[in-house]
């Protein structure tokens, strides 16, 4: 429930400050907040991390700081304020203070460009290709996985990045991409 108000909430807050952006470029803008890290950042300001009930294993293995689970839990808050209340407008409130006075600046900064956005924009500008992410690899318990990542122009391999999650991997890659080009925006 969460994320899906989330996700109308953002998208109308973002299509009402910025009515000339393209659709894209608010994609970008929205994915860019909405994000693991971003979500997970503001559950962690907001103390949530404290407060959740966790089985023994997850306690041990560092849980209340694990970025997935803070941001499921920044949504899921989300979700119980809506479903509480039966009121948008609270949510709205909730959201504009917690979270959207972020946008200014991820919006200036341009960090919504990604390293897989800004990989893509030159593979496809400068290569004429676009680029295709494969994991290679992965290991590690379950609470724990790392994954190998390869992204390829065609048959050739560009770049390898390792992550926590597949697009953690993905990401690197592309960084590792741009960095070989010399690229990074």
């Amino acid at each position: 429930m969460g994320d899906a108000i989330l996700q109308f909430l953002i998208s109308e807050f973002l299509y009402s400050q910025y009515p000339e952006e393209q659709e894209g470029v608010l994609t970008s803008y929205r994915a860019a907040t909405v994000c693991t890290p971003s979500l997970a950042a503001e559950s962690q300001r907001l103390g949530y991390g404290e407060k959740l009930l966790l089985s023994k294993g997850e306690e041990a293995s560092g849980g209340r700081t694990k970025e997935y689970i803070l941001a499921n839990t920044f949504e899921a808050v989300l979700g119980a304020m809506y479903l509480e209340n039966l009121d948008i407008n609270l949510c709205r409130e909730y959201l504009t203070k917690e979270l959207f006075y972020k946008i200014t600046d991820i919006v200036e900064q341009k960090s919504y460009k990604d390293f897989k956005s800004q990989f893509q924009e030159i593979a496809q500008e400068k290569h004429g290709a676009t680029p295709l992410y494969k994991v290679l690899k992965e290991w590690g318990p379950d609470h724990d996985k790392r994954f190998l990542v390869g992204v390829y122009l065609g048959k050739e391999q560009i770049a390898e990045g390792v992550g926590n999650s597949k697009q953690r991997a993905e990401q690197e890659a592309a960084r590792l991409g741009l960095e070989k080009w010399g690229e990074i925006l």
